[in-house]
């Protein structure tokens, strides 16, 4: 059956851009929208009361996914941002189906592996929830481009519960980080990809436990780029400089949620509880 070609001709640039994930790690990726796109609407739906997706079966995941998706297509959305690597690991197909070209999906795995690919020319180390690794997408998607770089991931399940319970700069996530770096599998790594949106809030303690040897990388950054970049492509940049709105829907609300979102987005905005 020939691909259905994407046509965006009916969307606006003034409609919102939808993100998701399971909890507080795609406000990383949405922080660094907010900060390359200040123009741009934005609704995030953080689903905490299926936290962690990276300890579910697939099904699971696609079953969340996709629900969440067509909330945000409800919502108006003009392009949709799965800000989560267990999601993309595991729904992407399956959101791409229910869009049915109707608005750009942005994913959080192909766009990072495809810079590394061109940019990395060395041994890279993946790090990221058990649902991700088991994927092996990182390594499939990398490969792809360049298949003589080498790259072992390792899955790292307790990190995101720990960011979760809100154990940034603590002496418990301090001793599961260097566990986990200190693993044979990553052992000759040059490259690290953090493969979960989670990860960048302990970006500063994994930098500290490599110093200079190994370069650490800025997914969140990425995404937020070819986001813009595709926007841009179909004229749905929102060139107006206006007050931008941010809405978050929760599944579950949490105290870890609300202090993180409120760090980057302002005390003033408000989380509303959505169950769907």
């Amino acid at each position: 059956m020939k691909k259905k070609k994407a046509d965006y001709t009916h969307l606006s640039a003034n409609q919102p851009i939808g993100i998701f994930d399971s909890g507080v790690g795609g406000l990383t990726v949405a922080k660094e929208i907010k900060r390359l796109l200040p123009n741009e609407d934005l609704i995030y739906f953080g689903d905490t009361k299926h936290l962690p997706y990276g300890e579910k079966s697939r099904e699971a995941i696609v079953g969340y996914s996709t629900k969440i998706t067509q909330f945000l297509l409800d919502k108006n959305c003009k392009a949709i941002v799965i800000a989560c690597n267990s999601a993309t690991a595991n729904a992407l197909h399956e959101v791409h189906e229910l869009v049915a070209e109707r608005v750009p999906v942005i994913d959080v795995i192909n766009p990072v592996a495809e810079k590394v690919s061109y940019e990395i020319h060395n041994n890279v180390g993946v790090i990221a929830t058990k649902a991700t690794v088991n994927s092996g997408l990182y390594k499939k998607s990398i490969r792809k481009h360049n298949k003589f770089i080498k790259v072992d991931e390792l899955a790292t399940p307790l990190l995101v519960p720990a960011i979760e319970e809100g154990f940034k700069n603590h002496p418990i996530t301090h001793s599961i980080i260097y566990n986990y770096l200190s693993n044979s599998k990553l052992k000759n790594i040059e490259t690290l990809i953090l493969g979960c949106t989670h990860y960048p809030l302990l970006i500063d303690e994994i930098k500290q436990y490599y110093g200079n040897r190994v370069r650490v990388i800025d997914s969140p950054n990425i995404v937020a780029n070819q986001l813009k970049m595709i926007l841009d492509k179909h004229h749905l940049l929102n060139e107006e400089n206006h007050q931008s709105t941010y809405q978050f829907f929760l599944s579950d609300i949490t105290k870890n949620f609300e202090k993180i979102s409120k760090k980057f987005f302002g005390k003033s905005i408000d989380l509303e509880l959505k169950v769907l």
